[in-house]
């Protein structure tokens, strides 16, 4: 028996390792590329039509503010098309109707697009809002964006620079990062992302992504690489893969940013990376055997392999968090020394992954040495995660099929907002939390053992695991009652 613990624990700290060890390729590229500045594309020489497309499901706190936000860019008014792409059920339909009839006053070409079903969810949105657009380009926002006033002149003339470009990614910034700790340890996930993978990938030239929202496509590349299709839950994702391997190139500007609302609460932002992690493996499963069949450079495929399969890491996680225990007690007998030695070298992948987040905090902040300190918190609430998002790794690899959550947005800025008294705050607990409770109790008896037996470098790791999986499902708890009993009271 010891063996087999050891054997599949030895397992899974190599396919750890060897995600991990590939934050080690993106920080060499990283600081390879890192003194090249991004060319400016100058600026608009003449205007083109843009329709800039706003799916919205319910947004009720939101939506307001986003197409007020759309309707202030910098953009001659007959060039610009304004399409809210409005598939709610609740009040948002009123309140979208009375926004548009105001601005279609005051001269502006905006439009509420309707549809009797959601038959694709936002995909299908995207795509029957793209027949009757009049734009050669299309932006879009997701109603948790703010768009900057200047968004298309600094995005519009990259196309300019190239006619096979076909989509400008902008980096996504934080409204309410400092809200509350889970914001902060979600800017920081976020920033490792647009910070060091996007751009590390664009200057390389490996395969980017559009990332759903805060970006601009050329129509045109849209419909040669199939339109938007819903049969993933990252349209973004596979329209991306399918557009490069059509031949057309992404841009991404780091320098400029796109405000957004972050999660607030816990179940939405799990219903967030539910979808976004069984979408990327549907994705993966849909793409990767096209993409090793084609004639691109074998760096490519390999890194497209690492792009569109490292949610694999989750369920390897929880088997990790789950042999620690056992571990402790076989390592305190003192037998399998050797392997023991052995699996010491997996330290490094931690130590990949802290550069990788290190590098992406002090490339945006000025108090990046405060912020760091986040951390092993950030790595902690990631294998809280891991149960849920083990879930949704092996949903989309036995193809079970799942529609598409959206995540609500409360419009939180500041501390003084809240989102316990909004309509949309989720109130049902996922079957998830009964595993994440057992698994803090049973994370907590490594720690207990550790400290008992005096294995102290077990410790921070047995720790980790535990505050993460106490973490995640006490705030899911603690977040669903909350919203449950001011439900009640109103």
């Amino acid at each position: 028996m010891e063996e087999i613990i050891l054997f599949s624990y030895i397992t899974a700290l190599t396919i750890l390792f060897i995600f991990g060890s590939h934050g080690f390729v993106m920080i060499y590229y990283y600081l390879k590329f890192k003194s090249r500045k991004q060319p400016s594309a100058g600026t608009l020489e003449t205007y083109p039509v843009v329709t800039v497309q706003l799916p919205v499901f319910n947004e009720v706190y939101v939506v307001g503010r986003l197409i007020d936000a759309a309707c202030a860019m910098i953009y001659p008014k007959d060039k610009l098309e304004i399409q809210v792409l409005d598939d709610s059920t609740d009040e948002t339909v009123e309140v979208v109707a009375q926004h548009v009839e105001r601005y279609r006053k005051l001269g502006y070409d905006i439009k509420q697009v309707r549809r009797t079903n959601r038959q694709g969810f936002k995909a299908g949105a995207l795509k029957e809002g793209l027949v009757s657009a009049r734009g050669e380009y299309v932006a879009i926002f997701d109603a948790d964006f703010v768009p900057r006033q200047d968004f298309l002149l600094k995005t519009l003339p990259y196309f300019a620079t190239d006619p096979k470009i076909g989509m400008v990614q902008t980096r996504w910034e934080h409204i309410n990062s400092d809200y509350s700790i889970l914001t902060r340890t979600q800017a920081m996930a976020l920033d490792g992302h647009f910070v060091i993978e996007q751009a590390v990938r664009n200057k390389v030239g490996f395969f980017i992504n559009f990332n759903g929202t805060a970006g601009v496509w050329r129509k045109e590349c849209i419909l040669d690489a199939g339109n938007w299709q819903a049969d993933t839950l990252t349209e973004d994702l596979d329209l991306s893969y399918r557009a490069q391997l059509r031949g057309w190139k992404f841009k991404y500007l780091n320098n400029v940013t796109s405000p957004a609302e972050l999660p607030s609460e816990i179940n939405a932002l799990k219903s967030q990376q539910f979808r976004w992690t069984k979408g990327a493996i549907e994705t993966a499963r849909k793409m990767l055997p096209t993409v090793w069949r084609s004639d691109l450079p074998l760096k490519i495929k390999v890194h497209a392999t690492f792009h569109l399969t490292n949610n694999l890491v989750f369920p390897f996680i929880v088997l990790a968090g789950v042999l620690n225990v056992p571990l402790v007690f076989i390592k305190h007998a003192g037998a399998h020394n050797a392997y023991f030695t052995f699996m010491s070298v997996f330290v490094f992948a931690f130590i990949g992954s802290f550069l990788f987040y290190l590098f992406s905090q002090k490339d945006v902040y000025a108090d990046w040495r405060k912020r760091i300190f986040l951390f092993p918190v950030f790595m902690a609430g990631s294998m809280g995660f891991a149960v849920n998002n083990s879930r949704a790794v092996l949903e989309g690899l036995f193809k079970r099929k799942s529609e598409f959550v959206r995540t609500p947005k409360y419009s939180i800025q500041n501390k003084k907002d809240t989102w316990r008294d909004k309509s949309y705050s989720p109130v049902k607990i996922s079957g998830t939390v009964v595993l994440e409770l057992f698994l803090a109790a049973y994370c907590l008896i490594g720690v207990v053992a550790s400290i008992y037996f005096l294995e102290i470098a077990a410790v921070p790791f047995q720790l980790m695991f535990f505050l993460g999986f106490a973490f995640v499902s006490g705030m899911s708890l603690k977040h669903a009652f909350l919203a449950r009993r001011v439900r009640a009271e109103g």
